[in-house]
């Protein structure tokens, strides 16, 4: 007969390993939002190189303007600009950017469809097929770069693309987590991100 027994070990309680479960996803999500802010661009890496067109993706400060300026500079045949709202034309846009409609509206194509980011994605595939363009520059905002670049990786893999970032000056990158709205946007664009990113990877698995 055992003069003494070992004491016996406590289970692992439900709750202690829902902690630990929610304690790593919490470590990972926040090491994901550290990766995707080094992601963001703080400057434009390749300003001169040549591509068969611009792309502009409407909703901010800056980017159409600058994608005219590509524009004028020569560094593209066409500048297309997608998610444009319906009704507005080509001579309202160059008005509204104070540009002379008579030198740049017959290198300049919109896009109404787009909706969303994908949508830019797909209604900008849709044009570069038809103009047989292989090339584009993407000009958006520096914080929604990232997963512009998903969507259009994915709607478009064989075209080269050329990131062009455009700074807000409202969007404080340097020290991002002491100014609230642009700790919230960024927050918000990797929400996003991650989801562009779990899309295209359920559509990969269940094709």
């Amino acid at each position: 007969m055992a003069l003494y027994s070992r004491p016996r070990r406590r289970p692992i309680s439900r709750i202690t390993v829902l902690f630990v479960i929610v304690l790593f996803a919490i470590i990972a999500w926040s090491l994901g939002l550290l990766a995707f802010v080094a992601a963001i661009p703080g400057k434009v890496e390749d300003a001169d190189s040549m591509t068969d067109a611009i792309v502009v993706l409407t909703g901010g400060t800056g980017r159409l303007e600058e994608g005219l300026t590509l524009l004028a500079a020569d560094k593209a045949k066409k500048l297309y600009v997608s998610g444009v709202y319906e009704g507005v034309d080509v001579r309202q846009l160059l008005e509204v950017s104070r540009r002379n409609p008579e030198e740049l509206s017959c290198c300049i194509a919109l896009g109404y469809a787009a909706g969303s980011t994908a949508g830019n994605a797909t209604e900008t595939a849709e044009w570069l097929g038809e103009e047989r363009f292989t090339s584009i520059r993407l000009v958006t905002a520096s914080y929604h770069m990232p997963r512009s670049l998903i969507e259009f990786h994915h709607a478009m893999p064989n075209v080269r693309i050329v990131p062009h970032a455009v700074f807000p000056p409202q969007f404080k990158q340097d020290d991002w987590w002491l100014w609230p709205g642009t700790a919230q946007l960024i927050v918000v664009e990797y929400l996003k991100y991650l989801a562009a990113r779990a899309r295209h990877t359920a559509e990969f698995l269940l094709d």
